[in-house]
């Protein structure tokens, strides 16, 4: 095991450090926020915010693993820091030279795969990471390290606001002042947890509602304002043969790809219902007081336009549709949609099917 050099402003580190007063602080929801986030958007079974102190490694906030801090030699995040512009990815620590024989590594939490982005104070001083972490190796994506350090500069909003109200309960002595302040400080907190939800709903590669927030749309809409029962339907869209796009155009293309059908589903339905990522290359649009009928045809519009897209290779898309009914669940509509889409893929691909 290579044990983790120090920074040469160490002393520096350490005294921006102390003035954050959070170690061995409370748990706080905001920072729990966005370790269940970071470890959501990059699919990884443990995440945590951990500070850097002389000797150890704390966790402010962590999820997966029951620990409130590790050595500092023994931790990643230690090695992490020492280059505090890049986010430190780890695909498996089994062949990685500094970590195959570290105690987190052969022993519990078995650690294989880890990224981390270090969390820098306002003059540029690594205090520690936003760091995701799991037993599998793990390639991690380009779109997922830009929403891991957008999170990291999220944690390190949230410890300034944190600094900033104990400043004030510590100095401010004036009741107008200490009022405007403090108000001050809710409306930025507020701001960031408008910003917080956008993100914990919205696909980043596509700029789709996600899986979330079409679960939240579906519920609503398959219910009126008085609460009686609404005509909806609901279609799942699958891009043919996906993988070999990805295995013979490259990860970029698909990733592109993706990206032009979100636009794509994002125009056909604007104004008559809501078009969502729903995982992979699997897409799933709403449509709110449309019969089955209706919806086969916007359906079949939709897969001739994707025909149609510009991308310099032909691409398409195999659609189930479903009508969801008083006597079932949203999830009882969606799964006989996603029955349809596997006809669809059964009868050829390139169709659209519609459940029974």
């Amino acid at each position: 095991m290579i044990k983790p050099d120090k920074p040469a402003d160490e002393a520096l580190r350490l005294q921006a450090l102390y003035r954050y007063r959070i170690l061995d602080s409370e748990r706080e929801k905001s920072f729990d926020d966005l370790v269940v986030i970071a470890k959501a958007v990059c699919g990884t079974t443990m995440a945590a915010v951990t500070l850097i102190d002389v000797e150890r490694q704390w966790f402010k906030s962590v999820q997966g693993i029951d620990a409130a801090e590790n050595l500092r030699s023994e931790s990643m995040c230690g090695h992490a820091i020492l280059q505090p512009r890049e986010i430190m990815v780890v695909e498996d620590a089994q062949q990685d030279v500094r970590f195959h024989d570290n105690p987190v590594v052969t022993g519990d939490p078995h650690v294989r795969f880890y990224a981390g982005a270090p969390l820098l104070s306002s003059d540029g001083l690594p205090l520690g990471t936003l760091c995701v972490f799991d037993p599998n190796p793990q390639h991690l994506a380009p779109d997922k390290a830009e929403a891991l350090a957008a999170l990291s500069r999220q944690v390190m909003l949230v410890m300034e606001l944190r600094r900033f109200a104990l400043d004030i309960q510590n100095h401010m002595v004036q009741r107008d002042d200490y009022e405007r302040l403090l108000s001050e400080y809710h409306d930025v907190l507020l701001a960031q947890n408008a910003d917080l939800t956008e993100q914990s709903r919205t696909d980043a590669l596509t700029g789709l509602p996600n899986r979330r927030a079409m679960a939240a749309a579906l519920q609503d809409a398959v219910v009126s304002a008085d609460g009686q029962p609404r005509q909806t339907c609901v279609a799942l869209i699958d891009i043919d043969h996906f993988k070999h796009i990805n295995d013979f155009q490259g990860h970029a293309t698909g990733d592109r790809v993706l990206a032009e059908l979100g636009a794509l589903l994002r125009s056909h339905f604007a104004g008559r219902g809501l078009a969502a990522r729903y995982g992979g290359e699997e897409f799933v649009a709403l449509m709110p007081d449309v019969d089955l009928r209706t919806a086969e045809l916007q359906c079949e519009s939709l897969r001739m336009a994707v025909a149609d897209l510009p991308l310099g290779f032909p691409v398409a898309v195999s659609i189930g549709v479903a009508q969801h009914r008083a006597d079932e669940s949203t999830d009882q509509a969606l799964a006989r949609a996603d029955a349809a889409l596997y006809r669809a893929k059964g009868n050829g691909r390139n169709r659209v099917e519609l459940a029974p």
